[in-house]
């Protein structure tokens, strides 16, 4: 995988909730949900998105907005709208007194409102779980980023507005997939600007020198990588890899090297029939004792407590 699959590969959704909201103003909706990560993309209408903490950014059709949580924020019609709404974890729904609002769910498939024909339609996907190879990936990013619709072409807002409201076999699947691929698609966007203050590993791998290790680092971090090996794949002394490399990405390339293999360990041991053995082997220790002792020294818990702390 390359850095930009592997770093974005993180937040894959996995039965991510997904919603489409018809309304009609005024409505105002306080997300209190907890998700690590919300995409809202506008079909028609407009919309505000306010953040605890922030400034507010409205939101025309065709644009997209990425939250990034825990932290509550509000979506509605208009900055003086007082929220009806109160969206819970677990995606309960219940007014500002905590009474159950049931009936706002009765607009069809995957489908939420206060109108069946309201002029504002947008598009939510959140994805309830933080993977741990997302962490570098989520860490960089604003607690509210906007891609503006005239700014970019995408066919995939329409392409999930038609999908959503499906209820075919395999549909859950299908919209898990598209929801990445729009994230993934907003993402480079906003990473190409110059205020999107692309990561230094972004940026970083389109360098010839440290792209070419970084892929190597990132296709094949079983392998027993050194500096020594990884300057003499790129074709440089490892004098000037490690000062290149330190100097774009932020860090050592062996630091790197440790925390992408442990991010991907972590993530590996909550697969159902994974063991610390065969874990370890995949991504580049030699032994279960090994790649514990890393784990607890740079995470402070063991593999095993990590999976039992992500089952619960």
């Amino acid at each position: 995988m390359d850095a930009v699959v592997g770093l974005l590969d993180g937040p894959r959704a996995r039965g991510a909730f997904l919603l489409r909201s018809v309304l009609t103003p005024p409505w105002s909706m306080a997300i209190r949900d907890e998700a690590p990560l919300t995409l809202v993309a506008m079909v028609r209408g407009d919309a505000w998105i306010i953040p605890h903490a922030g400034t507010a950014a409205r939101l025309n059709p065709g644009d997209v907005a990425i939250i990034r949580g825990p932290d509550p924020y509000t979506v509605a019609d208009d900055l003086s709208t007082t929220p009806q709404v109160v969206i819970h974890p677990g995606q309960r729904c219940t007014g500002p007194d905590g009474q159950e609002l049931s009936w706002m769910t009765e607009c069809g498939v995957r489908t939420w409102g206060n109108s069946t024909h309201g002029p504002t339609m947008l598009l939510t996907g959140t994805y309830t779980m933080q993977s741990e190879v997302s962490r570098r990936l989520l860490n960089t990013l604003p607690s509210l980023l906007v891609v503006s619709g005239d700014s970019w072409d995408s066919p995939l807002i329409p392409l999930l507005a038609s999908e959503i409201v499906k209820d075919d076999p395999g549909q859950e699947a299908i919209l898990d997939r598209l929801l990445d691929l729009l994230l993934i698609a907003v993402l480079r966007e906003w990473f190409t600007r110059p205020w999107g203050e692309a990561p230094g590993w972004y940026r970083a791998y389109q360098d010839p020198v440290v792209g070419r290790a970084l892929r190597m680092l990132h296709h094949n971090p079983d392998q027993p990588w050194t500096v020594a090996s990884l300057a003499a794949e790129t074709g440089v002394s490892r004098a000037a890899l490690a000062r290149r490399f330190t100097a774009l990405v932020g860090e050592p390339p062996m630091s790197y090297l440790t925390d992408w293999r442990l991010a991907l360990a972590a993530d590996l041991l909550c697969e159902p029939d994974a063991t610390v053995a065969a874990v370890a082997r995949q991504v580049g220790y030699g032994s279960s004792f090994a790649l514990s002792t890393a784990f607890k020294r740079r995470r402070g818990v063991s593999p095993r407590e990590h999976r039992r702390a992500t089952r619960t």
